[in-house]
């Protein structure tokens, strides 16, 4: 019987790498309607700010191909530099590989537009480099039905762990006494655990 091991995200060993979520490419996404993918995408990234992770953030094709990088995001993103490049898999972009590495960080969290392609093929290249790689793929988007199905099969094939951006944020915040924890469910769009967490504390005065 083969034993796995836990080894959770923490703010100490978790990056997150977000990859392409433009304008053009958001035109074509079928798996999510925009309004719910754009939401998404910036609840990871304001979670991850609160946590205080390292972001990556890159582009491609930006003036030729695929337009600028959603302005929600950008906004959310908030002075991070969004590096344009040419390549399809960032990890074959110097800058992005660079950036990667100097986060010094092992696990990885990617999301991409799209899913089997900005996010899965860096996401199996960091498994092969190396890195744990986890997708949020309710952060990532695709323009079939079968892209998505194969392609998330083919990333579990390749080691690669699949979740959703809510869960890998909590599990890197891990205690809800930590002061992070309002922001953070704040940044998921989940103001109601605050709530929660005043009525207890009413209770116990």
């Amino acid at each position: 019987m083969t034993t796995r091991t836990y080894d959770p995200l923490s703010q100490d060993n978790a990056a997150l790498v977000l990859i392409d979520h433009q304008v053009n490419l958001m035109t074509g996404v079928r798996d999510y309607e925009t309004g719910e993918l754009k939401h998404n995408v910036v609840a990871l990234t304001r979670a991850a700010k609160a946590l205080g992770l390292p972001i990556v953030a890159a582009s491609t094709a930006r003036d030729t191909l695929w337009g600028p990088t959603f302005p929600e995001l950008v906004q959310a993103l908030d002075g991070v530099e969004i590096i344009d490049r040419s390549s399809v898999n960032v990890f074959d972009d110097e800058r992005v590989a660079a950036a990667i590495e100097a986060t010094g960080r092992k696990k990885l969290i990617l999301a991409g537009i799209s899913l089997e392609v900005c996010a899965g093929f860096p996401a199996m290249t960091a498994v092969a480099r190396g890195y744990h790689a986890y997708v949020a793929v309710d952060a990532c988007g695709t323009f079939s039905r079968t892209k998505r199905d194969v392609n998330l099969l083919r990333m579990s094939q390749a080691g690669v762990i699949l979740s959703d951006y809510a869960t890998l944020m909590v599990e890197i915040l891990k205690d809800n006494a930590r002061p992070e924890a309002g922001p953070v469910y704040d940044a998921l769009d989940m103001p109601w655990a605050k709530l929660v967490g005043q009525i207890v504390a009413s209770y116990s005065n």
